[in-house]
């Protein structure tokens, strides 16, 4: 029987995502998700806040590059993936990252335009969630 590797994530950007383009033309959005969890112990309030590392490929990360920018809340789901790469000193290093395959903008539109940069679509905006389309291979 095969694992699952499914994660769903509720958080808010902490950057601007950053949008590259492969040679082959596949667009890539990367990204910083912050989730909190809050809990009381002994009548007083706590915050845990993780930190996550995004990664849209394709229609995702073209929509991640119109519509997203920090503070932006979003549902996420995905798939944890962890790569191995080599620092300038020789020395393997490791980053795991959030494949997103779905995605909803949450919260509501913001008081400024499109133009103005600080605008948030909400699900009410004829923006329906986005799927990835599982039949390509991610490209790495």
């Amino acid at each position: 029987m095969a694992g699952i590797n499914k994660v769903i994530l509720v958080g808010n950007l902490g950057k601007d995502p950053v949008i590259s383009t492969l040679e082959s033309g596949v667009k890539k959005a990367a990204f910083s998700l912050a989730t909190t969890e809050s809990y009381t112990r002994d009548g007083q309030k706590f915050d845990n806040t993780e930190w996550h590392n995004i990664v849209f490929w394709r229609h995702l990360a073209e929509i991640a590059e119109k519509w997203l920018k920090k503070g932006s809340q979003v549902y996420i789901e995905g798939k944890i993936k962890t790569r191995k790469w080599t620092d300038q000193n020789g020395n393997d290093k490791y980053t795991t990252e959030i494949i997103g395959e779905n995605m909803v903008m949450l919260g509501g539109k913001k008081e400024t335009s499109p133009s103005e940069g600080n605008y948030s679509p909400s699900p009410s905006n004829d923006i329906p969630p986005v799927e990835l389309d599982q039949s390509n291979d991610l490209p790495f």
